[in-house]
């Protein structure tokens, strides 16, 4: 086959007839085209715009409700994995190409947990092609490293609208993100099937390269600094932007011979989907700088494969671990031991009698952490001191996962016997001030937790 994929007569003719009475294009220049590859083809051609694209750009004002449904906390930066559904696309089977094993578990373990959250979108002929439980299977490092899957035909658009970076191949999620002005980073960039003259080969010919043997964090970075959004992709994809629906439907009722109803042509708005904050049950490796003014900067690092870099530079480390994590030997080395949940659930008693039977049954953590809430959490430290800490503040959205504010005060109390009643913890570009409370009294000073 010679042609350009889905245009060739092929595709589109049975016996020399096309095999449709039209064939629905976003832009002229795919007409162009058509007329090029099957000018047999040619009269069937309807203009129609673009209507997932149309539903993207009627809920980009929904970026921020999509980013918290994702568990995104403010100053925290999305990247959007995608594949499409080819041997040469980043979840294919390339042979030596094939990047995609070298790059999942570099993704989670490089990049500090609480300055980036990754998320994953794969076509769903790779769900079906390769069944559910061979794709989780393979991805299962990377989830219990913090890894969101994304629904791959209800979410993707949302998630796509929420990121801050896509990292993709030449498929069309790639394409989209690129149209939104998205920077976008490719890790295939095949161009197999693709008409050499298209503005989808030109995307792939021109879009930034990821070097996988290279390290992730500066790559994405550079990108982030640099980025200039490419002009071609928002221009080729609809030439009739928020027009679909009504082309469409005049289309629909001309080929069935009835009149059009009245009133407007209107498309499902995209669902919000549901809250799916991270949940990293993988070892975590933290590294604590105290600052002069007291403030603790935090960074975590989901199972790394390498020490984490800033060793040297005088920062303090310790490893907090969940204790549902898959390596129970993993609790035996930790100095946090973590759980999330509800303060009243009956399976694990008060957030207090499960940190005494943890520490108890770990002799070497100092310090036992109870998540009960996107803000909150409840501490046990080995010397019997019990903490409620509570982001302050009436910010917007979840300032940081909780479990961060317990490694800050695990670093406090390794310096200071005696905790303040304020934290100051810096993830990233965040900064939240942390009320550190005994549990046997509230703020006022009356009998509490």
């Amino acid at each position: 086959m010679t042609g350009v994929f889905g245009l060739g007569p092929e595709w589109v003719l049975s016996g020399g007839t096309p095999v449709a009475d039209a064939m629905v294009f976003s832009h002229p220049e795919q007409i162009d085209r058509l007329a090029e590859a099957c000018p047999e083809a040619l009269p069937t051609a309807v203009l129609a715009g673009d209507p997932c694209y149309d539903r993207i750009l009627a809920a980009r004002h929904h970026r921020d409700r999509y980013r918290r449904a994702l568990g995104v906390h403010p100053g925290q930066r999305l990247v959007l994995l995608n594949s499409t559904w080819n041997p040469t696309g980043l979840f294919g089977d390339a042979g030596p190409e094939d990047v995609l094993p070298l790059l999942l578990p570099r993704l989670t373990s490089e990049l500090p947990a609480d300055e980036y959250r990754v998320a994953a979108v794969l076509h769903p002929n790779i769900w079906h092609g390769h069944g559910p439980g061979q794709v989780r299977l393979w991805l299962d490092r990377a989830r219990r490293a913090g890894l969101a899957l994304v629904d791959p035909v209800d979410g993707w658009r949302q998630a796509l609208i929420a990121a801050d970076l896509v990292l993709g191949d030449f498929g069309s999620v790639s394409y989209y993100a690129a149209a939104l002005g998205t920077p976008v980073l490719l890790g295939a960039a095949h161009l197999d099937g693709l008409g050499e003259t298209s503005p989808v080969a030109a995307f792939v010919r021109t879009a930034p390269r990821l070097d996988p043997y290279g390290v992730l964090l500066p790559q994405l970075e550079k990108l982030l600094a640099e980025h200039r959004p490419l002009p071609g992709p928002a221009e080729s994809t609809t030439s009739a932007p928020g027009r679909s629906a009504a082309l469409l439907r005049g289309l629909f009722y001309r080929l069935i011979g009835i009149p059009e109803p009245p009133g407007p042509a209107l498309l499902d708005p995209l669902p919000l989907p549901p809250y799916e904050p991270p949940l990293r049950t993988a070892p975590l490796r933290v590294l604590t700088r105290t600052a002069a003014d007291g403030a603790i900067a935090v960074q975590r690092f989901a199972d790394p494969r390498y020490e984490p870099e800033g060793e040297a530079e005088e920062a303090e480390s310790h490893l907090a671990v969940h204790e549902d994590t898959l390596d129970p030997g993993a609790l035996d080395l930790a100095d946090v031991i973590l759980r999330y949940g509800a303060a009243d659930d009956p399976r694990l008693g008060p957030p207090y009698a499960w940190a005494a039977e943890v520490l108890a049954r770990h002799p070497g953590a100092s310090l036992a952490a109870y998540v009960t809430g996107p803000r909150e959490c409840q501490v046990l430290h080995r010397d019997g001191l019990r903490l409620h800490l509570s982001a302050e503040g009436d910010a917007e959205g979840d300032p940081a996962d909780p479990a961060a504010y317990a490694s800050a005060l695990h670093a406090q109390l390794s310096a200071h016997p005696y905790p303040q009643d304020t934290l100051t913890v810096r993830t990233g570009a965040g900064v939240q001030r942390v009320s550190v409370v005994p549990a046997c009294t509230d703020r006022g000073g009356r009998p509490g937790r």
